[in-house]
């Protein structure tokens, strides 16, 4: 699996309601931390051991500012953990050893 790329509310919406285990990366292509985390949001969407559990999900905050409203994002990259739906943690940053703390606590 792949980081996903969503495109519309609509998908956003269905997207989380499909996947038991969501995390969501809101970026913007201007934003040097979230080209710089990116390569390894992609490693572990391709781990075995992860992709059986998390799907990993972005989205360009200035392509859909609606959605980055809703979702109260105030920087980027902020990473957005979803279970069964519901928003359960949030993360600010590009901190690769902090992330993957929460992507392995969430995917337990």
């Amino acid at each position: 699996m792949t980081v996903h790329s969503i495109e519309t509310i609509e998908e956003y919406k269905e997207f989380i309601a499909a996947h038991p285990t969501v995390i969501l990366d809101a970026f913007a292509v201007w934003c040097g931390p979230c080209k710089a985390i990116a390569p390894q949001l992609s490693k572990w969407s391709e781990d075995e051991a992860l992709k059986e559990k998390i799907t990993f999900a972005k989205f360009d905050v200035d392509k859909l500012p609606q959605l980055a409203q809703e979702l109260g994002i105030r920087a980027m990259p902020t990473f957005t953990f979803f279970k069964n739906g519901e928003k359960v943690d949030e993360f600010l940053g590009a901190n690769p050893p902090a992330l993957k703390a929460l992507v392995d606590k969430h995917s337990a």
